[in-house]
């Protein structure tokens, strides 16, 4: 993706993400790039001083992906159920970074070790029970692959943390090409 649709995708998950927090209306929005029409998946993922606010995806669409871009911001700053009793406040919003993982398709794999830590994320589902992890998770952890599909099944799927191992679960892999604005601290 260029920089001009990097740039454009950034603009609509802020401006969302503030409308959003101040309760205000989503601004109009559009982008006539084309890879911005494609429809594909996407993750908004907001954080203060490199903690987590908030993040919300979608690894399918039938929107294009600056809307999803832009409904995924208002969800990730809304929604996220880990922040029920601590939403984002609007005196925050000059804290907040942002980052946008644009997802290549699903890929199921048969052999659950067969993924790439800091390359691929993790789509584990068994049932209706489902969970996730971006690839950068395993980055910012420093998990091993055992550990990043423990942590998957355990606190993403609400499985026990070995069900990976088991044989009877469909675990998926993907890509996500990362746009983050990292706010630059004044001297």
């Amino acid at each position: 993706m260029d920089t001009q649709a990097k740039k454009i995708l950034l603009e609509i998950a802020r401006n969302s993400v503030e409308a959003a927090v101040k309760r205000e209306p989503t601004p109009d929005i559009f982008s006539g790039l084309p890879e911005l029409q494609e429809k594909q998946g996407a993750f908004v993922t907001l954080k203060v001083h490199n903690q987590l606010r908030g993040c919300i995806g979608s690894f399918t669409s039938d929107l294009p992906l600056y809307k999803l871009v832009s409904e995924m911001a208002v969800s990730a700053a809304t929604e996220d159920p880990r922040f029920t009793f601590n939403r984002i406040k609007p005196p925050e919003l000059n804290r907040i970074e942002i980052e946008i993982s644009v997802l290549s398709p699903l890929k199921r794999i048969k052999n659950p070790l067969d993924f790439e830590l800091g390359k691929h994320g993790i789509f584990i589902k068994k049932g209706g029970l489902t969970g996730c992890f971006l690839p950068q998770v395993a980055v910012e952890t420093g998990w091993s692959k055992e550990e990043f599909l423990s942590h998957c099944c355990s606190s993403k799927a609400g499985l026990p943390d070995n069900a990976w191992e088991y044989g009877d679960i469909e675990i998926y892999i993907f890509t996500a090409e990362i746009i983050e604005e990292k706010l630059h601290k004044k001297t």
